[in-house]
């Protein structure tokens, strides 16, 4: 996790002005890979108080559009956010639950996937994402039965 200087200086080379919500949100997202909006208001909210909803979306797009943080959104499922910028990694998503982890490409730089035609495109980028289920839903009860969680907001 950075420290809080070390935010100031990430919004500071981003040409950013630093404010306390931008700190907030840069610091709840660091906290929390993969974090919803809700769950990053909540988080903002509890750092500074009373913050607007709009206000951190546009703080969220603003840090999104600077390449401080970046946007996911696997289908089914609600955007959510990660500090992980600046390589091409992909991402594994539990069909039960939600849970998203990161996967690194399996070879290469960006894009770490050849297309077999690039259709005049210049392409900088491959997303992929892997489907299944985690360990802990996949988890076998002792009465021999597959667990059930309950799917997050957003997710099958």
């Amino acid at each position: 996790m950075p420290t809080p200087t070390e935010l100031e200086q990430m919004l500071r080379a981003a040409a950013l002005r630093v404010t306390r919500p931008r700190l907030a949100v840069l610091r709840a997202v660091h906290e929390r890979p993969h974090a919803d909006t809700d769950s990053i208001i909540s988080a903002v909210r509890a750092d500074l108080g009373e913050v607007s909803h709009q206000a951190v979306y546009d703080v969220l797009r603003a840090l999104t559009s600077a390449g401080l943080l970046r946007r996911v959104q696997p289908a089914g499922s609600v955007a959510r956010y990660e500090s992980r910028v600046g390589d091409n990694h992909h991402h594994l998503v539990c069909r039960s639950c939600g849970a998203i982890a990161d996967v690194d490409c399996a070879v290469g730089g960006t894009p770490c996937l050849t297309a077999s035609q690039d259709h005049g495109f210049a392409i900088d980028e491959a997303e992929v994402v892997y489907w299944g289920t985690c360990p802990e839903c996949s988890a076998v009860r002792p009465d021999g039965h597959l667990s059930e969680r309950t799917p997050v907001k957003g997710t099958r």
